[in-house]
């Protein structure tokens, strides 16, 4: 293998995907990391504590000491070749620490005595991160917006990946934005959100031309927040407002949260544990809206709800969750719905079916 130099082009290794070897502990990869990083700590999470607590208390050259005791004979020799594994899959990759100094250099040290040369980026995770929020609030400050509007269910997700430059913040955060929004696999991280949420816009930037189309959404997307600037942008940005008929949308609905998940759950954990999750899921998900309900018809629907869940268990049925689905349509998230969007006319650029979004979208039209 060639020998690559160390880089400081973060913009780079964003725009182009490069692989990223993350040789933090555990505990720091988990509380946030990059789309393309992958852990393969040089100290797990308990080496580490003791020797943060050495530095502490007996210096620098006392805890690179412990450190080389910790990690070497067998220990050493796995996480060599872990690292190993992954220069073969990811032959133009980096690696990264913290700061880019004494853990990156030692890993790659001890990578070159076994033969192979792989290249660090200087700085480390600290670079990387100040990098991705400067860039977040430069795009968000000088971008143009389009908000991608509508009522729920009406497939707002489908339609925004059809358009010339959508970055899709549910996606992004791995939560559809609703009581009824949470997915089988776990949201990221707030700072692993923000992450992608600036990446993504820097491919916007850079790859495309045009404004910049968002889905609507509140403050939260589930657990993760968007950045305060973002949702200031967007509350002032014209809207592209998508529009379905009832019994469209339910059949929407019913696909995404009933028949997805359902299936989402059974695959993750099997048929009868993952049908019990999937019934505690939907179930919880109304109960998250009981106090807005109000509490006799949160009970009604809740009986509904039950119900349809017996019909699709003992006959395959779906068509059970057509009048709990209607009914939270009609009687609960359009009102809320057709108030905001009665305070928001003035910056309504084109309002009508898929067909007519995305076209409208794709010819760059300004009316």
């Amino acid at each position: 293998m060639a020998t690559r130099p160390d880089t400081d082009d973060y913009l780079s290794l964003f725009l182009n995907d490069v692989p990223l070897m993350d040789v933090r502990a555990p505990v720091e990869f988990a509380r946030g990391s990059f789309p393309k990083a992958e852990n393969a700590p040089l100290m797990n999470d308990d080496e580490r504590h003791q020797v943060g607590i050495c530095y502490k208390e007996r210096g620098q050259d006392k805890a690179i000491e412990l450190g080389h005791q910790l990690v070497s004979g067998e220990t050493k020799a796995e996480r060599i070749e872990a690292w190993k594994q992954f220069v073969k899959q990811h032959p133009q990759g980096y690696l990264f620490c913290f700061r880019g100094g004494l853990r990156s250099r030692l890993t790659q040290q001890w990578i070159k005595e076994s033969g192979i040369d792989y290249p660090l980026v200087q700085g480390g995770y600290k670079a990387l991160r100040r990098f991705l929020i400067d860039s977040l609030e430069q795009r968000i400050e000088s971008g143009q917006f389009q908000v991608l509007s509508g009522r729920t269910g009406t497939g707002k997700t489908r339609v925004l990946q059809q358009l010339p430059n959508p970055v899709d913040l549910e996606g992004l955060a791995n939560h559809r934005g609703s009581s009824f929004g949470r997915q089988v696999t776990p949201q990221p991280s707030q700072i692993d959100f923000e992450n992608r949420l600036a990446i993504a816009l820097l491919k916007a930037h850079h790859f495309q031309t045009g404004p910049v189309q968002l889905e609507d959404e509140s403050r939260l997307v589930g657990r993760c927040a968007l950045p305060e600037t973002l949702r200031e942008r967007m509350s002032a940005a014209p809207l592209l407002v998508l529009e379905r008929t009832l019994e469209e949308r339910t059949a929407i609905i019913r696909e995404d949260y009933v028949e997805g998940m359902c299936a989402d759950h059974l695959a993750r954990d099997g048929e009868e544990d993952g049908w019990l999750n999937f019934q505690e899921y939907l179930l919880s998900a109304l109960d998250r809206i009981r106090k807005r309900l109000g509490g006799e018809r949160h009970q009604q629907l809740r009986k509904v709800m039950e119900d349809a869940l017996t019909l699709q268990q003992r006959e395959h049925d779906l068509s059970g969750h057509d009048a709990w689905i209607q009914a939270l349509l009609q009687d609960y998230y359009d009102p809320m719905y057709d108030y905001q969007l009665n305070r928001k006319q003035g910056r309504i650029l084109v309002q009508g079916g898929p067909k007519t979004i995305i076209e409208w979208a794709n010819t760059g039209s300004t009316a």
